[in-house]
């Protein structure tokens, strides 16, 4: 783009006449040019910083989607529990990602393993981040802290959901992000000394591997170390389903987390107002946006109809939940490569999501793992696929446009870029999975070994709702789980102190 700038050396020859007066008209013709060029810049920073905020805020209101989603999937004696670990993922995420975990991941300069300034926002804003950054990046922290949250749900005590969530958003989610977005980190595509992993840096453009995998990974070991629900496994080894009380909320929260994705994905471009090639046309970083949305919608949609249609072949009927589980799952894969792949591209990674999060969630009945929302399957089979899926198919001209750096730079294996951006790809997902498990396993393990990772079994038969806080969420009976059975109301639960009747 050519700059706005004006040289009174140059002018001068131009306006004619005497020297004196034409030196004067060009220096104060070039002073409004000046201050028209400064201000554009600020509309520019005012304009992008505008765009960072709302997507910030789109981010964040998945928090109400994963709310609504956890709610409806556990059991109506565990709701209000489900309902308090999402609130406690957002608020002491905050506290810990603002004392900590910012800095760890974006501490310029710093080596390429974990950043070292900014402790506390400390000589905050600089050159490179303003506070709509920071807010929009805690946004991503709490996501992956309530991921988790979902795999050990109903059978885990609070306090050990206060001391996962603040280690998860202030040390091991954060450091992962150093790894793969930070300018310093040493597999970021965007790494400011140019020596890229394999040529190419790993492109998680929006996150499947750094927010989904750590979160699936997180809660793979929670719930493997915690063990399955009581009830969920007869004597026998069989699989018995413990499903959601509520569909209603499994749908409203669905569709304000496919409302966040949109935030999610393209507001990870952090700009808008930047031009691809000269300035003018109709095409540039605005378009890119707009196509991100575009896959990401197709990817997801495409999963929901797989997972729909699939599951009717396998189980014989139209399960809602199911289907929006898939369409979260093909969210989750097209998270990576959303920015640097075609349309059409989106379509099959949806497909191949559909299809590997069905596998993950057959592999987890046959081992008997128990996740009640399917998280770990969702979240890290899928994102491992979405991580693939950029090796396969990113394009060369959507990687040049994203991402700085020599134009012969790696890009999809089936596009004719080679196997190096795969590759790298491929190195995430160990990375990814070793780091989440030497961190969070043995502090799964810790807590286990303390008791305090699981509630007690009379606790958790009679629901956390009840014995750790207060009583139900809904004012109904759920004796026997009577109410859960089709064709019999809710009950009404009955003051147990009212005054004996006089006898007639």
């Amino acid at each position: 783009m050519a700059s706005l700038s004006c040289s009174v050396a140059d002018l001068t020859p131009l306006l004619g006449g005497a020297a004196t007066n034409t030196t004067a008209v060009a220096d104060y013709l070039c002073s409004r040019f000046d201050t028209i060029a400064a201000r554009l810049s600020d509309t520019t920073y005012a304009v992008d910083s505008t765009y960072l905020l709302f997507s910030a805020y789109l981010v964040f209101a998945m928090q109400l989607g994963f709310a609504m989603l956890c709610a409806g999937s556990v059991r109506a004696k565990n709701t209000m529990n489900i309902m308090l670990t999402n609130v406690l993922d957002a608020a002491a995420g905050a506290i810990s990602y603002y004392l900590f975990g910012f800095a760890f991941a974006f501490g310029s300069p710093s080596n390429g393993f974990i950043g070292r300034h900014f402790f506390g926002l400390k000589d905050f804003p600089s050159p490179s981040f303003d506070y709509s950054y920071f807010l929009y990046q805690w946004a991503f922290a709490i996501a992956a802290a309530g991921i988790t949250s979902g795999s050990i749900a109903e059978r885990t005590q609070f306090v050990a959901y206060l001391i996962y969530s603040s280690f998860l958003t202030g040390f091991v989610y954060p450091v992962v992000s150093h790894w793969f977005w930070s300018a310093d980190g040493w597999a970021s595509p965007a790494r400011s000394n140019g020596d890229l992993l394999f040529g190419s840096g790993v492109i998680d453009f929006a996150g499947s591997g750094v927010v989904h995998m750590v979160g699936g990974v997180a809660g793979l070991w929670g719930a493997l170390i915690e063990g399955p629900r009581i009830g969920r496994f007869d004597r026998t080894g069989r699989s018995i389903a413990l499903r959601g009380h509520n569909a209603s909320l499994v749908v409203l929260g669905s569709f304000l987390l496919w409302f966040g994705w949109y935030g999610f994905n393209p507001g990870s471009f952090t700009t808008i107002l930047k031009s691809y090639g000269d300035s003018g046309g109709y095409y540039g970083q605005w378009s890119a946006v707009g196509r991100t949305a575009v896959t990401t919608t197709l990817a997801g949609c495409t999963a929901a109809l797989t997972t729909l249609f699939g599951k009717r072949l396998l189980a014989g009927h139209w399960n809602v939940t199911d289907v929006c589980n898939g369409l979260l799952g093909g969210f989750a894969a097209i998270t990576s490569g959303c920015s640097v792949v075609e349309p059409w591209a989106a379509i099959v990674c949806g497909f191949v999501a559909a299809w590997v999060l069905i596998g993950c969630n057959k592999l987890a009945e046959r081992v008997k793992y128990d996740d009640p929302l399917e998280a770990a399957q969702l979240h890290g089979g899928c994102g491992a696929w979405g991580l693939l899926f950029t090796g396969l198919f990113a394009t060369k001209k959507y990687v040049r446009e994203v991402y700085a750096g020599p134009s012969d730079r790696p890009h999809g294996l089936l596009m004719g870029g080679g196997g190096k951006l795969l590759a790298a790809q491929f190195i995430q997902i160990i990375v990814v999975s070793g780091w989440v498990t030497v961190t969070m396993g043995p502090l799964f393990y810790a807590l286990h070994k303390l008791k305090l990772l699981r509630i007690s079994s009379d606790d958790e038969m009679a629901g956390m709702d009840l014995t750790r806080h207060g009583g139900f969420a809904y004012m109904y009976n759920e004796d026997d789980e009577l109410s859960f059975k089709p064709g019999l109301p809710l009950g009404k639960v009955e003051p147990t102190n009212s005054p004996p009747q006089p006898a007639v």
